[in-house]
This record gives C-alpha cells, sequence and structure tokens, in this order.
C-alpha cells in the first residue's frame, strides 16, 4: 500500500486520481465532480495498491467519508470505500500545460495508466476529465517493468 497526497473520484465505478500540490484545487475539483455525480473515493490523500495489474484507490480510514471544503471545513460527505483507477490527472496552472503533451501516460505502482494535466479553474475542467476516463475506459492499463 501506498499513500498518495492526491484525491479520488468514481465515475461510473472508475476512479481518476487528481495530483496536486497543496492550494492547488484538487478538493474543489473533486466536489465540482461529485456535485455533477461522482462518487467521493478519498479527499487529499489516497492509499494505492495494485492488485492483479489494477491500480486500487481507498481513503485512509482516518479520513474516510470525510472532505475539506474551503469556508466550510471538514464536512461528512457520502463515499465509495475504493475503486479501480482509470486515470491520473497532475493540477496545473494553463500557462504551464503543452497544447500537444509529448506524454500521454505515467506509471502509479507499476501500473501504467493515461495522464493529463488540467487547470481545475478552467470552465471545462469537469467535462475533460470525464473525457480522459471515457478514453481510458476504452484502453486498459498495462502494467510497467519501473514503478
Amino acid at each position: 500500500m501506498i499513500l498518495l497526497h492526491a484525491s479520488c473520484v468514481a465515475i461510473d465505478g472508475l476512479g481518476v486520481l487528481i495530483r496536486g500540490p497543496s492550494g492547488a484545487g484538487k478538493s474543489d475539483l473533486a466536489l465540482r465532480l461529485i456535485d455533477e455525480g461522482a462518487e467521493l473515493v478519498a479527499d487529499d490523500y489516497c492509499e494505492v495498491e495494485a492488485v492483479d495489474g489494477i491500480l486500487f484507490a481507498k481513503a485512509p480510514a482516518l479520513i474516510a467519508g470525510r472532505m475539506e471544503v474551503r469556508g466550510h471545513g471538514i464536512v461528512p460527505m457520502a463515499h465509495r470505500g475504493h475503486a479501480p483507477i482509470g486515470a491520473v490527472i497532475d493540477l496545473a496552472p494553463w500557462r504551464e500545460i503543452e497544447r500537444l503533451p509529448r506524454e500521454s501516460e505515467t506509471a502509479v505502482a507499476g501500473v501504467t495508466l493515461p495522464w493529463i494535466q488540467l487547470d481545475p479553474t478552467t470552465v471545462s475542467a469537469t467535462a475533460r476529465v470525464r473525457l480522459l476516463l471515457r478514453l481510458a475506459a476504452a484502453t486498459p492499463a498495462t502494467t510497467s517493468a519501473t514503478g
């Protein structure tokens, strides 16, 4: 089990890891996705584990079912116990994101997954997360030689 500084939501049962430094907008993006029908898996920290080439995420027990909502504090939230991860997002300001990136995958715990950088403040942010997961569902993750 690996502890990651990331939030995770599941859309139609498939999880997306949302990574970024404190204050980057992980929880805010997760909250908008939840408002559109996603399920909370973990906020701010995830435990991940590769099982038979599939990466799974869950919340550490101490924070399961809780989410930090700026201006409201820590609030209870319905959540999913765990989810297979279909994609990874790294949050970044839009000016730092390549229009046509060379990389479109990343490895987490030895599992290679679809990856993008995303500015969470853009109007299209939640639509782009859903697009990434639809594309990921069409291309299963693979186990990499490195981790």
